[in-house]
């Protein structure tokens, strides 16, 4: 069992553990398919995006992710035998502040930020993170994002710079939590840089790895959803 109180501050990934990305993509593929004529579930379409992003972004790092995106669509495209069409390309691109906060992630992200000092390490640029942060309704105490570091997760230039800021503070790696949904992009890196990580599998009740590739590496503890999170800081709190 996790005892949160030897933390003094939590990072989270935000697509996929703050916000459902899946939800978002999906809102803008699956109708796409279904006008189309292609009868993909919506697994074999989030396998497919995770694997063309992750490559669009290992081949050029230093683009920011709406055009990360809107090539992540037109190699779908081909994929998924859709039409290339440019403006549906920008147009998913641009889509992300469309994409909602999970649930649980207002209230309970609200309620850690009391508690913790809180960082986002996100694979997005500045402008897009902006307006999830907004639908969040909680901004982190400090932000790293892909446009800062010049670099995608899981390359390690996102806890690098966090653990160096961090360090500005006196904060030293023991004493910070990694919170994350893609065992790929944050739990494998903040292992291998002996950062405590801690898993949000907010794919419990379903197959695969949906739109983040899989990997096989252990967290050191794990959550079904921030909700759960945040009772567990409650309780260990509850009188302090």
């Amino acid at each position: 069992m996790i005892d949160l109180r030897r933390f003094r501050v939590l990072t989270f990934d935000c697509y996929g553990t703050l916000i459902d990305w899946e939800k978002g993509i999906l809102a803008v593929l699956a109708p796409l398919c279904r006008r189309e004529g292609r009868d993909w579930s919506e697994a074999p379409i989030l396998e497919a995006f995770a694997d063309i992003e992750h490559r669009e972004q290992e081949r050029d790092p230093a683009a920011l992710y709406p055009e990360i995106l809107e090539r992540t669509f037109l190699a779908l495209a081909d994929r998924l035998g859709l039409r290339r069409d440019l403006e549906t390309a920008r147009a998913f691109g641009h889509s992300i502040p469309d994409w909602p906060p999970f649930p649980d992630t207002p209230a309970a992200f609200a309620e850690l930020a009391r508690r913790f000092t809180v960082g986002i390490l996100s694979n997005v640029d500045r402008a897009s993170i902006a307006a999830s942060i907004a639908a969040i309704g909680t901004a982190p105490h400090f932000l790293v994002t892909a446009e800062d570091v010049g670099h995608y997760k899981p390359h390690p230039a996102h806890f690098e710079r966090a653990a160096a800021l961090l360090a500005e503070r006196g904060i030293g790696r023991e004493a910070w939590l990694h919170v994350a949904q893609s065992k790929f992009h944050d739990i494998a890196p903040a292992r291998a840089l002996g950062i405590p990580c801690l898993w949000v599998n907010r794919r419990a009740r379903r197959p695969g790895g949906g739109a983040t590739p899989e990997a096989s590496v252990v967290p050191d503890w794990s959550v079904t959803s921030l909700a759960e999170l945040a009772a567990i800081a409650r309780t260990e709190f509850h009188g302090h």
